[in-house]
């Protein structure tokens, strides 16, 4: 399993790690600038979980924000008709959209617009990957467990100020059945 794109930049030598990635065939979790990497020369596979927010939504399929946020099902749909496997649009109703139905999260909280929330995603979403469980599986199961996290987080010191780091014991208890 690979996580790729939260630091990897957009240079030449990203471009060619991301591109080694892609080829080696294995399971990939797929954010930030991998996407904008993925965007500038799309391809498709279904053993991915790709994490746009509405904006790297928009440039994977060559559209405005307004436009996504307009209709995220029809985003949703849009991006896995394009890119394969399973999508998660992040925002205020998260959308999982993989092996059927879509999936929408309504926990989650203002506070998680933050640096470094969807790289907790993402990682997340690697070590259930690792797991084993199936990437559709594994969207909806980090989805739920990490805006949860940042629910119980928000409840006890407020949205304000939220750090990706305040989620990830709350995320491990989440796992272990504690919440």
């Amino acid at each position: 399993v690979v996580v790729i794109g939260p630091g990897l930049g957009q240079s030449s030598w990203s471009r060619a790690l991301f591109e080694r990635v892609l080829d080696s065939g294995l399971p990939l979790v797929v954010d930030a600038d991998a996407l904008n990497l993925l965007a500038r020369d799309p391809v498709s596979r279904e053993n991915w979980i790709l994490t746009p927010h509405p904006g790297e939504a928009a440039r994977l399929l060559g559209t405005d924000t307004a436009t996504i946020q307009q209709d995220r099902f029809a985003a949703l749909e849009s991006l896995q008709k394009q890119y394969g496997g399973t999508v998660i649009l992040k925002g205020a109703g998260t959308l999982i959209g993989g092996d059927g139905m879509p999936a929408v999260c309504a926990a989650g909280n203002p506070g998680m617009a933050s640096g470094g929330m969807g790289d907790a995603l993402s990682g997340l979403l690697g070590a259930l990957l690792a797991q084993g469980l199936e990437p559709a599986e594994a969207a909806r199961a980090g989805v739920c467990l990490h805006a949860r996290a940042a629910d119980r987080a928000a409840a006890t010191s407020g949205e304000r100020g939220l750090l990706a780091s305040d989620l990830i014991p709350l995320m491990r208890e989440g796992l272990n059945g504690r919440h």
